[in-house]
């Protein structure tokens, strides 16, 4: 739900760039889990304190508690349990469930699977991993993604295989 950018202060809050549609939704939730940029296990912090600040979040969380403590944590991505968050409406996913689903094209070509989901800014871009390896990145907007099937983990999609 959102990543580390920098420490803020000198009492050990972080600066957290918000990556969901919401940018305050991460404020809902008591405690956050950390994963550093390079490990593969979380660690849950509870928020003592978080506002909005801009465009971002800053928040103090307890086990930090200086400003280097919060550098340390520069980069780590930020998130709540699924348990934590509020079912989906009809015609709604969240992007983390787009992860894993395969994407084929309007001829019935199997593209790959998504590996990832980025936002660069103007709208999330698929990265999708074809079987030999080969990425490439489509743009999560309508005039390319003709329909989303969570049921089936099936995106389809207006895209050639030479993109």
């Amino acid at each position: 739900m959102g990543r580390v950018v920098a420490s803020y202060g000198v009492h050990g809050w972080v600066k957290v760039a918000p990556l969901s549609g919401d940018p305050a939704a991460l404020l809902d939730h008591d405690v956050w889990w950390l994963k550093a940029r390079d490990a593969n296990d979380w660690r849950e912090f509870r928020v003592t304190d978080a506002k909005m600040h801009g465009a971002t979040l800053i928040a103090a969380l307890t086990g930090i508690e200086n400003r280097e403590d919060a550098a340390r944590h520069r980069g780590a991505e930020v998130a709540v349990p699924r348990s934590a968050l509020p079912p989906v409406a009809a015609g709604e996913i969240y992007v983390s469930d787009l992860v894993g689903m395969t994407v084929v094209n309007r001829q019935a070509v199997t593209l790959g699977k998504v590996v990832a989901v980025q936002d660069f800014g103007a709208h999330p871009v698929l990265r999708v991993q074809a079987e030999g390896g080969a990425e490439r990145l489509i743009p999560f907007v309508t005039a390319y993604v003709d329909s989303v099937d969570a049921a089936q983990a099936r995106i389809d999609v207006d895209w050639e295989p030479g993109y």
